[in-house]
């Protein structure tokens, strides 16, 4: 949820700003209202430390850290990034002279500066390319041809003349600047460089941690420097005046601070208007799911968290796409083996593995193998499982559309309690009526087709539900419009939700087409396995190599569009029919 926020101002003499704003990080827990991009030459200044600092950390990740490092190095970052440049255009360099290399070799050895001296004795060598087919016996008695090498169906050879009169009916190439040798031990110096270099890099790595403090210490430093700049100076500069934000819970904290430093403040409760920052405060398990939510954007002041739902339907539909037991147990055993690689990672991903697992087994598909066939499961255990088909269709496809409607239907009532929220019973009759005739008639249709509720009763209920829908929908959707127009724009709503809503829970299928593809080509994996296996022997060291692999393969795609698709779903579907703008900006408190 969105924690509610205390709004101050702070009066202050403009000598007194740096010594307050550092006592301000102390707290940590104002979020004076500041740019977040730098505004002088000095904040440019600090920004770009900043971002050699994380260059630099960028740099070092995948480096391996030398076991002894006790040099010192001067500016860490910058010498890191010398480091990796210096490595880097070696390698191109090497690249580059590779591929000279490959051109001189038909050449052989040679010293270029006895071609100089035969070229003062006025003899002048040639130099000539020619596929091996097109070269022409008499061209050994015209002229004093020598053939140095032929390489994959060209003939490299050369003439020697001695007169200025020479002609020769082959287009003449470049005579090589250097041969063979120069070139090998160019290339020899350039790794003995990189090596070199990389020896360096991994010593550097030993200081990643005194790079990091000092990235942390320059956006500390950044930080304050912005908020300083912030203020709005007053009587010639004299008095400055800052606007901060801090949540209410840390209010008698915060005033008790500054009574005691003697600060002139004004306090009073945020609203809206004054657009303070959001800060989210949820548990433990939703608060995984908050990242995906700053994905689209945090809500505003006024808005409901969306994080909530997200962390069910999110993790469901996840499931729903993965849909095997065997790959969310890998997930879970994937996600503890790399804790430390995931940091805040890992959580999320044993979490989304137990769901894959319980939803796998709902699915009964296990490494792409049916359960429902393994003759000693028992049937208790079977019967606990989705069947195969309901009412003719496939049980995922009509599970997965059952999942939409449900997420429909609450993205509906959200928007309807936000809109009663913000604009008032009277002022949100329109959306009421919407969501009285969709999710009140999804409701009454199922009860009915349940066998819940009559069929007068059900044929009364909906005759009312439609009736006061459509008082809602098309005569008091806006109370400050005529009757005329309240109709035309029902009309045109009609159309956009008709078309719109329909195509909205058609987008659901796709849980149910990636679960069934990742399956099916899981299936095929096995399949090619269970051939190269034959009568076993050798058969199984193939049977094991295409399984694992063709598995690893297929839950590596699986879980790429089971994060892709799950996000649109919430991102698009439930967002746009909650009338969800997630345009808040976060909460960034001045900290030390």
């Amino acid at each position: 949820m969105v924690t509610e926020m205390t709004k101050y101002n702070f009066i202050l003499l403009s000598g007194d700003i740096e010594a307050f704003l550092q006592k301000l990080q102390g707290v940590g827990v104002v979020d004076i209202t500041r740019s977040v991009k730098p505004v002088d030459e000095k904040s440019e200044q600090m920004s770009s430390k900043a971002g050699t600092y994380r260059k630099a950390l960028s740099l070092l990740k995948n480096v391996q850290p030398a076991e002894f490092a006790d040099k010192t190095y001067g500016d860490l970052a910058e010498n890191v990034i010398e480091t990796v440049n210096e490595i880097e255009a070696a390698q191109t360099q090497i690249s580059q002279l590779a591929k000279e290399l490959e051109e001189r070799k038909p050449w052989g050895q040679f010293d270029v500066k006895n071609i100089e001296k035969l070229n003062e004795l006025g003899l002048k060598i040639h130099f000539y390319k020619v596929k091996t087919s097109a070269m022409n016996p008499e061209w050994q008695s015209q002229y004093a041809l020598s053939e140095i090498s032929t390489v994959d169906g060209n003939t490299y050879f050369v003439v020697v003349s001695d007169s200025d009169e020479y002609d020769f009916p082959v287009k003449e190439m470049p005579a090589p600047d250097t041969d063979c040798t120069a070139i090998e031990k160019k290339i020899n110096e350039l790794e003995y460089a990189i090596e070199q270099n990389e020896k360096h890099l991994s010593e550097l790595k030993c200081h990643e941690k005194d790079i990091q403090k000092e990235l942390d210490k320059t956006l500390s430093k950044l930080d304050l420097h912005l908020a300083n700049v912030s203020g709005t100076k007053a009587a010639d500069d004299y008095i400055t005046v800052f606007e901060g934000f801090a949540p209410t819970e840390h209010e008698k904290e915060l005033v008790d601070m500054l009574e005691k430093e003697e600060v002139l403040y004004l306090v009073e409760k945020a609203k809206v208007d004054d657009n303070p920052p959001i800060k989210l405060k949820n548990n433990k398990y939703v608060a995984m799911f908050e990242m995906l939510t700053d994905m689209y954007g945090r809500p505003k002041y006024n808005e409901f968290d969306p994080t909530v739902f997200i962390s069910i339907f999110f993790m469901l539909f996840f499931a729903f796409c993965m849909g095997d037991a065997g790959y969310g147990l890998v997930l879970i055993g994937a996600s503890l083996g790399l804790k430390k690689m995931l940091g805040n990672l890992a959580p999320l991903g044993v979490t989304l593995g137990i769901a894959t697992t319980v939803i796998g087994l709902l699915f009964h598909t296990f490494f792409s193998m049916d359960m429902l066939t393994w003759t000693w499961l028992p049937d208790s255990v079977k019967a606990c499982m989705l069947p195969s088909t309901i009412a003719g269709y496939d049980g995922t496809m009509v599970l997965a559309l059952i999942v939409g409607v449900v997420h429909l239907c609450l993205a509906m009532i959200v928007k309807t309690y936000q809109a009663t929220k913000v604009n008032g019973f009277l002022h949100s009759l329109g959306t009421w009526g919407w969501t009285l005739l969709i999710v009140g008639g999804t409701i009454v249709g199922a009860m009915a087709l349940l066998g819940v509720l009559e069929y007068n009763t059900t044929k009364w209920i909906v005759i009312v539900i439609g009736i006061l829908s459509a008082l809602g929908i098309f005569f008091f959707n806006d109370l400050n419009s005529s009757i005329l127009s309240n109709v035309g724009s029902g009309l045109w709503e009609t159309y956009n939700t008709a078309t719109g809503l329909l195509g909205d829970e058609l987008s659901y299928l796709r849980l149910y087409a990636l679960g069934l593809a990742g399956a099916k080509l899981g299936e095929a994996f096995n399949a090619i396995g269970v051939q190269a296996l034959g009568d076993g022997g050798l058969g199984w060291i193939w049977f094991i190599l295409i399984v694992v692999i063709g598995h690893v393969l297929n839950i590596a795609m699986c879980v790429l569009g089971a994060f892709v698709h799950p996000l649109r779903l919430n991102f698009l579907e439930f967002f746009k029919n909650s009338s969800y703008e997630g345009t808040g900006r976060k909460y960034n408190p001045l900290k030390s």
